[in-house]
């Protein structure tokens, strides 16, 4: 099978959207029509007149992500070719969360047959790592820095999978690029689901987050180990599988990697942060019941 996700595209060492994209593309196959927003996996895989991309590509808007896709999915079936073809919207967070928001919310209420697959690099990253609904408590990011008198973002971190979950959304999930195999199998399942689907893929950003090139896997698998992603799955509305942790790790083993929460580490006051953190984590093994 030919690489769906062409090498030599621009994006940094490590790319958190290479490889979010690359599974998503395994699990689809070749008949399938990409849309994406504008962001960090638009701009270094098609940049005029080059494209990694070798599925049908079509470069949406910030805002009207999913309505693009909802319009590909109205068309094919008007002119009767709709098929087995597979329509995947991919955005970033702030495509998602925040810009895409009402886009994606019309297209789920409509009952539109498609998949959309959040790439979750927790912030702005295209546009130099602002503050997005994704961006974690205390990460300190260009629009929320940490300082003499901030510790970085004070928002909790948007769910959006539970807001998918409001809408009626047949199938939500979970995944992570940490983890190969769960997130082939859950886009594969999501694709094959009749209806509005939707994936959140955690994404960890070398360049926003501030660790090494080499360590994108084992930043997102710590994000999963310590129970700050948890992995699961909800089918009509309903808890269906969550990913066990037998023995969690400390959310420091976290949060030491990344300097966009190195003020944790070093400002007065940062110890009762990490302990708000680590009831993030609790909090997510209690409710999803991961051990």
């Amino acid at each position: 099978m030919k690489p769906l996700l062409q090498a030599g595209h621009r994006g940094c060492a490590g790319c958190c959207d290479a490889i979010a994209a690359k599974f998503t593309l395994m699990a689809a196959g070749e008949d399938c029509i990409v849309v994406s927003p504008t962001g960090c996996l638009e701009v270094m895989t098609t940049p005029y007149p080059e494209s990694s991309w070798n599925v049908p590509f079509i470069h949406s808007l910030f805002e009207n992500n999913a309505a693009v896709a909802s319009g590909i999915e109205a068309a094919l079936k008007a002119k009767g070719e709709f098929g087995n073809t597979k329509i995947i919207a991919m955005g970033g967070d702030g495509a998602t969360l925040d810009i895409g928001m009402r886009s994606i919310s019309g297209a789920f209420e409509r009952g539109h047959d498609f998949t959309y697959v959040c790439i979750d690099n927790e912030a702005y990253m295209n546009t130099g790592v602002q503050r997005s609904g994704a961006t974690p408590f205390a990460a300190s990011t260009t629009t929320s820095p940490a300082g003499k008198v901030s510790f970085g973002n004070i928002r909790p971190k948007k769910n959006m999978p539970a807001i998918m979950v409001a809408h009626g959304s047949p199938y939500v999930t979970t995944t992570s690029i940490g983890y190969p195999k769960d997130m082939i199998r859950k886009v594969k399942k999501a694709v094959d689901v009749e209806g509005p689907t939707y994936v959140h893929a955690h994404s960890p950003c070398t360049t926003g987050w501030g660790f090494d090139t080499s360590k994108t896997i084992e930043v997102a698998k710590l994000a999963v180990e310590t129970c700050l992603w948890p992995l699961y799955e909800m089918e009509d509305g309903e808890l269906t599988k969550a990913k066990k942790i037998k023995n969690p790790k400390p959310v420091e083993d976290y949060l030491k990697m990344q300097r966009r929460f190195k003020h944790l580490f070093t400002m007065e006051g940062g110890d009762e942060m990490i302990k708000k953190i680590q009831a993030l984590a609790d909090a997510n093994i209690e409710k999803f019941g991961l051990q």
